[in-house]
């Protein structure tokens, strides 16, 4: 980790939003599992994730363009967070909170019934077939989430790989969870609700190299989550 990142990792530990436990404390359920919104955030208002948050963009924007939800970023890796963490303390943004830890932990920090959303925005593809169940969209992940969240809750998906977006088709169609509403070019459909009103960094950059931006929103099925197979 270059000197810049290591000193914007350890700002993060100055913000009050920015939460890292240690294994230790997660292992048996961390603190604030099934008390977020009464204990963390002080209010009764849904919760809602952004998986691989990255720098936060999304996280903070949806916040801003949200103050009557919660909203909560996750990545692992804690220097990227530094933005999101220093924008939401500057601007005061009270509904933002951001934990470093593994996508693959999140059954440990929240109950089920807890989370009312979750975005995925320009997940990694993992496009090797041995990394298949890394893919967030993977019946693995949809399995861990289904265990955290309201039965109808949403699921975001936004990217400009094809390879995941066409993958995670095949999932909801597999394994008969609804779509909702899905295109390969997002900016050239007729979506125009939250998903379009926020661009992250390198979401700017895709569209200027008319790299098309693809979105789908769908339910689990709760008949059909537990299923789980190699696909």
């Amino acid at each position: 980790m270059g000197k810049n990142k290591l000193k914007k990792f350890a700002e993060t530990f100055t913000f009050d939003n920015f939460i890292q436990p240690s294994y230790d404390e997660i292992k048996d359920g961390y603190s604030l599992k099934g008390k977020w919104a009464k204990e963390f955030f002080k209010n009764k208002n849904p919760i809602i994730l952004e998986l691989g948050c990255g720098k936060g963009e999304y996280t903070v924007g949806l916040a801003q363009l949200h103050p009557e939800n919660n909203y909560i970023g996750i990545d692992i890796k804690g220097s990227r967070m530094w933005l999101g963490c220093k924008t939401s303390n500057e601007k005061k943004i009270k509904n933002v909170a951001f934990v470093r830890t593994k996508i693959e932990n999140i059954e440990h920090f929240f109950a089920k019934d807890e989370i009312s959303e979750i975005w995925i925005t320009f997940p990694t593809p993992q496009p090797k077939t041995v990394t298949i169940k890394k893919r967030l969209t993977s019946p693995q992940f949809l399995k861990r989430y289904f265990n955290i969240i309201k039965n109808d809750a949403i699921i975001h998906l936004k990217t400009d790989s094809r390879l995941i977006f066409d993958y995670t088709l095949k999932v909801i169609e597999k394994y008969n969870h609804n779509l909702i509403t899905s295109t390969f070019d997002l900016y050239n459909s007729d979506i125009k609700d939250d998903v379009i009103l926020i661009r992250t960094y390198y979401e700017k950059k895709f569209l200027e190299e008319n790299i098309p931006i693809n979105y789908l929103k769908f339910n689990i099925n709760p008949e059909t989550v537990n299923k789980v197979g190699i696909y």
